[in-house]
């Protein structure tokens, strides 16, 4: 066949194909065929990230960063936990190229990029268990009741990083402290800068209020009353159950820790990147230690960009304290590789959803996309922007009356990825609750695994699937954990029709490797039939696991996989051996794990 398939290229292929240009920042030369710089952006800032090399004096002394500043014509606003510092511009721009340049230059400088304003991704419009259709209804519901008899989230704190928290008596005994990482008092609207005190003050924006975007047009478009965003994610991650009163939460026995950072415009990526880190353990200057770690992070916000060095930074050293990081999608309707931090590496991406099981019309979809789950559609489409046509199909959640300060507590529904990454953030602590050693590869795999089809359609990439809480609760006591932390999560690009690639994992495990050796795999590759999958032992011998099939149109190679590894000795180098042999797909390994014994 001469490494083409006979069979037609799909449209997943074509649109890998595409936007193959704008793959992540951090994904391998080998992926990509052009590398975006992520300081080319078409949403204003003011500020930019600037990160010095490890050993300069700009690196660990506020002094001589602010007098690089100086030298530059711009000051200093403040050190980021990461070390980087946050340069002010003076002015909202879309274009500081004069000023990038200048640090770009500075050989004393590892990177700059902009302080980008992230948004909600949720499409709130305006308004009990019956109604959560999401949560239990047999065509496109999450499966959640069946995993209650399991975990119930006892134990497990789950940070909300998002527009703070409104009180609702739905939620009250649920937060736990939280805080205020807005750092501009005026976006704040609390006439301070960062505090311990996470109270959702309101969102609301005029028309035009916080400028315009690449086309002149005002930034929003019309008035806008506040979201109460944070609240309504919540409430579907751990509201009150059982107490005759408001909705279920699908991990209601979890604590909600509500983080701010998005404020009256939204909210910047190093007030994010520092939510993150505190939120996992992390050390941020000037911000008490956290006394009640997060075990999961739901992140239901984000802009279209490429992941930034601030953000992966930020998402490496969470999952490293071991805290899994859930991210929406976005609701663009375009592939996720565009938007951030969904299209970080690491992070659980979620799209969206509706009641049939299609994909939500405006959810964003793509290889980067790991799951799905529900988000709703109040919405037919854009036929009716302002009008709530079927509500019923929503998500009901925790939310407030008032239209710009707080008001009367109530329930409504919303759609949005906003809405799709709760229930998996929800499902994690459901996941961590019962094992508390999982670490954030192991639950995502346990998620992406023991999903089920999804029952509609989804063009373009779903990921493995619609998520399924009680296939996945109860896989905890069947999937044996990785022997020793035997696991690999560093992506590894995949060449179209290329060399074979490797991921390795070094045992020290002692004895011999078991007759019943597990290969856990998890690949996103838009057709998985160009795929050829092989073990490698420490002396070489390749076990194949997985055979390539011009048939398997499919996508994503989710699996584990048994070995009769008995005759090897386990101490050494493993390694997973992936070659891609026909034409016209694009992908990379995720993750892998290995049981000897």
């Amino acid at each position: 066949m001469n490494g083409l398939r006979r069979t037609s290229l799909c449209a997943a292929a074509v649109s890998a194909a595409v936007f193959s240009v704008v793959s992540p920042v951090n994904a391998a030369p080998s992926q990509i065929q052009s590398q975006p710089d992520s300081t080319q952006v078409n949403r204003p800032f003011e500020r930019l990230i600037v990160g010095y090399k490890p050993g300069t004096a700009e690196a660990s002394s506020d002094t001589a960063a602010s007098d690089d500043a100086r030298k530059k014509g711009k000051s200093v606003h403040r050190r980021t936990a990461s070390g980087a510092v946050v340069v002010d511009l003076g002015a909202k721009t879309t274009n500081a190229d004069s000023t990038i340049q200048a640090f770009k230059s500075d050989p004393k400088v590892a990177y700059v990029e902009p302080d980008l304003l992230m948004q909600p991704f949720a499409d709130p419009n305006d308004t009990e268990y019956s109604r959560q259709w999401d949560l239990f209804e047999a065509t496109a519901g999450m499966n959640v009741p069946g995993a209650w008899s399991s975990s119930t989230g006892t134990g497990v704190t789950v940070a909300v990083i998002d527009t703070g928290y409104v009180a609702h008596s739905d939620l009250a005994s649920k937060v736990v402290a939280g805080y205020d990482f807005v750092s501009d008092s005026a976006r704040a609207r609390d006439n301070n800068g960062r505090d311990s005190n996470p109270a959702d003050e309101g969102d609301w924006t005029a028309r035009g209020e916080c400028g315009t975007d690449a086309n002149g047009q005002p930034v929003p478009a019309a008035d806008q009353g506040s979201s109460w965003h944070g609240t309504h994610v919540a409430g579907t991650i751990a509201a009150s159950t059982n107490n005759s009163k408001g909705i279920a939460g699908i991990a209601y026995d979890a604590k909600i820790q509500p983080l701010r950072v998005l404020a009256k415009c939204g909210g910047a990526t190093s007030d994010i990147a520092d939510a993150i880190t505190w939120a996992s353990g992390g050390t941020v200057s000037g911000v008490p230690a956290n006394t009640n770690v997060a075990k999961v992070i739901n992140m239901s916000l984000g802009g279209q960009s490429s992941c930034s060095t601030t953000y992966q930074n930020a998402i490496n050293g969470a999952i490293n304290r071991g805290t899994t990081v859930v991210v929406a999608a976005g609701n663009s309707n375009a592939n996720v590789a565009n938007f951030t931090p969904a299209n970080c590496n690491g992070v659980i991406t979620v799209a969206a959803t509706g009641r049939e099981g299609n994909k939500a019309f405006y959810s964003n979809f793509g290889t980067r996309i790991d799951i799905a789950a529900p988000g709703g559609e109040t919405r037919r489409g854009t036929d009716t922007p302002g009008t709530i046509t079927t509500p019923e199909n929503g998500i009901w959640s925790t939310l407030n009356a008032g239209t710009t300060t707080p008001g009367a507590e109530n329930y409504k529904p919303y759609q949005g990825t906003s809405m799709a990454a709760p229930h998996i953030a929800g499902l994690a602590a459901l996941l961590v609750a019962k094992k508390p050693s999982l670490t954030p590869a192991q639950v995502k795999d346990l998620i992406k695994t023991n999903s089920r089809p999804l029952p509609g359609t989804c063009s373009g990439g779903c990921g493995a699937g619609l998520a399924d809480a009680t296939k996945a609760v109860n896989a905890v006591d069947t999937t044996p954990p990785p022997s020793g932390g035997l696991e690999n999560t560093t992506d590894v690009a995949i060449p179209d029709r290329g060399t074979a690639v490797t991921s390795s994992i070094t045992s020290t495990v002692t004895g011999n490797a078991s007759s019943a050796t597990k290969v856990g795999v998890d690949i996103v590759h838009t057709y998985r039939g160009d795929l050829v999958i092989d073990l490698i032992a420490p002396d070489g011998t390749a076990y194949r696991l997985k055979n390539s099939s011009s048939s398997d149109s499919a996508g994503n190679v989710v699996a584990t996989y048994t070995v009769n590894a008995s005759s090897e000795v386990a101490a050494g180098t493993w390694k997973l051996r992936v070659q891609d042999v026909y034409s016209g797909d694009t992908g990379y390994i995720n993750s892998w794990n290995l049981t000897l014994q």
